[in-house]
């Protein structure tokens, strides 16, 4: 055995370090290791491993008195040492923090987005969207299991034992092309989320209806266009003449009343006169 690891002292043993002890005791749950320590080194049945990964049910399947293990640690307290024969994560998640860079394997691919084993107590997920710049239709068509990646954590939760990774965070986004850039913002809103029908917002896929800016527009044509003098003249000649047919119904009209007036008058003048006779 080691000596180097046999004089260890517990305020050195930091968290997955790993030792190497002899089992000294061994009950239905549990085995006492010694790892050169003046504090127990415990070693709990469910932190036991076999090769098959079959479930232990009694520490002596595994282990017995007077062999020598190499092991763990996976907490120190104040009364104790809790050691593991399970090979502890690389990354656990009080190291875990967003916008770090790791490097990975993709273990994984489904329809969604991609699994990428970081080190840590479970895999990452890489979503389809955050795989690569620019529309991808499957993981597939980028990635393959048992491709080495490196990824940026975008979001790490411990309670729900969730990691959100990105590879597209680190590439370079393509700079747009002209035609993209000549578009209205209406076309670029595909890219938005908008229907890929007609990629204007608001939904539906159709064209904005243009028939009142073509009134307005006809409008203006007509009232900027050059007038003709002909079609001039002629309105002149015909307002003149509908004017003189008016006013000759005017004056047809007062000759009337006045040829009436003077008839009334020569009657009145006549029944005057014949009554004067008559006294």
């Amino acid at each position: 055995m080691d000596d180097s690891v046999m004089t260890t002292q517990p305020q050195e043993l930091e968290p997955g370090q790993t030792v190497k002890g002899t089992v000294k005791k061994i009950s239905l749950a549990a085995a006492l290791v010694d790892i050169g320590t003046e504090k127990p080194a415990v070693l709990h049945v469910s932190q036991l491993e076999t090769p098959g990964k079959e479930p232990i049910k009694k520490v002596e399947d595994v282990l017995s008195v007077d062999q020598e293990i190499e092991a763990y640690v996976k907490r120190v307290t104040k009364d104790v040492i809790q050691l593991t024969m399970l090979k502890p994560v690389k990354l656990p998640w009080r190291k875990i923090e967003d916008g770090m860079v790791v490097k990975g394997t993709v273990v994984r691919l489904e329809t969604f987005g991609a699994f990428v084993e970081i080190g840590a107590e479970r895999p990452g997920l890489v979503h389809i969207s955050e795989i690569a710049h620019g529309y991808i239709k499957t993981t597939g068509d980028v990635l393959k299991e048992g491709q080495e990646v490196e990824v940026q954590v975008l979001e790490s939760d411990r309670r729900k034992r969730q990691i959100k990774l990105s590879i597209k965070a680190l590439q370079e986004a393509p700079e747009p092309s002209d035609d993209y850039a000549e578009q209205p913002d209406s076309y670029q809103g595909r890219d938005r989320g908008s229907n890929d029908r007609g990629g204007y917002r608001g939904g539906g896929g159709r064209r904005p209806r243009r028939e009142k800016q073509t009134n307005v527009k006809q409008a203006l044509k007509e009232v900027n266009e050059p007038v003709d003098e002909t079609d001039t003249a002629m309105a002149a000649a015909l307002r003149a003449a509908m004017e003189g047919a008016s006013n000759g119904d005017k004056d047809s009209k007062s000759g009337k009343r006045a040829k009436d007036q003077s008839a009334q008058d020569d009657i009145l003048s006549r029944t005057l006169g014949s009554r004067s006779d008559q006294k």
